[in-house]
């Protein structure tokens, strides 16, 4: 396979496309274990540590990343099989299965149902039960009198609230959507955004609410405006 101007063999492109694709489902089910973590802090706060004790906790990080490799294993295997005799040029940043079929001189129908239906349920399903935790979180924050409850709650969910609606946006425009009804620009442009930005901004956005991170952030910008000034 030739990416531009660098090769790789077919095993290590099937690797890398596995690794891809088991580091997405593992964002996916890692932020429905996020929503589920805030649905009971704030509906069900009194049984929070009983419910999301660290055995749990551990359980389900363990079982999202397993869950996500053994399944992505299984897809590329399929993909394995397939032919590739022809065009041997990916036009894209890594070797993205979409891609990949694209280059297959097998018939792909079959395959490309198998994917888009594994795409469907490891995206819609999760994106589906964590808009029910944020309608459940929702109502329980309407319900609580005081402004500044509601405030301090609302803070709670915001950063994750930011991190879901950004990655499971790409995911679903890249994978569930028909190849056909996007550009290939726009296709790189959304496996940019889930695969690199996306991952980027985790840090940044759950950091914002530590107050020793308000005050880094203050003395920065106040020294970059001191600078400005002097110039």
């Amino acid at each position: 396979m030739v990416t531009k101007d660098n090769i790789v063999s077919l095993a290590g492109c099937m690797v890398q496309c596995n690794v891809f694709g088991a580091l997405a489902v593992a964002e996916c089910l890692l932020l429905t274990v996020m929503s589920y973590d805030r649905y009971l802090a704030i509906c069900k706060p009194l049984h929070y540590m009983t419910l999301m004790d660290g055995k749990v906790c551990t359980q389900l990080s363990a079982g999202s990343w397993a869950s996500s490799f053994i399944g992505t294993s299984i897809i590329v295997c399929f993909l394995f099989n397939l032919h590739f005799s022809g065009p041997n040029e990916i036009d894209h940043f890594f070797c993205d299965i979409t891609s990949l079929i694209k280059l297959s001189c097998s018939d792909t129908y079959l395959f490309e149902i198998m994917v888009f239906s594994v795409s469907s349920a490891v995206s819609l399903i999760p994106f589906l039960l964590i808009l029910a935790s944020y309608i459940c979180i929702l109502r329980a924050i309407l319900r609580i009198p005081s402004s500044t409850g509601r405030q301090k709650a609302f803070s709670t969910c915001s950063s994750h609230l930011i991190i879901v609606t950004i990655f499971y946006g790409t995911l679903i425009a890249t994978y569930v959507v028909p190849s056909s009804d996007h550009s290939l620009v726009l296709n790189k442009v959304t496996s940019l955004l889930y695969t690199v930005v996306t991952p980027m901004l985790n840090p940044i956005v759950y950091s914002l609410k530590n107050k020793e991170v308000h005050e880094a952030l203050k003395r920065h910008l106040s020294t970059v405006l001191v600078a400005i000034r002097k110039l």
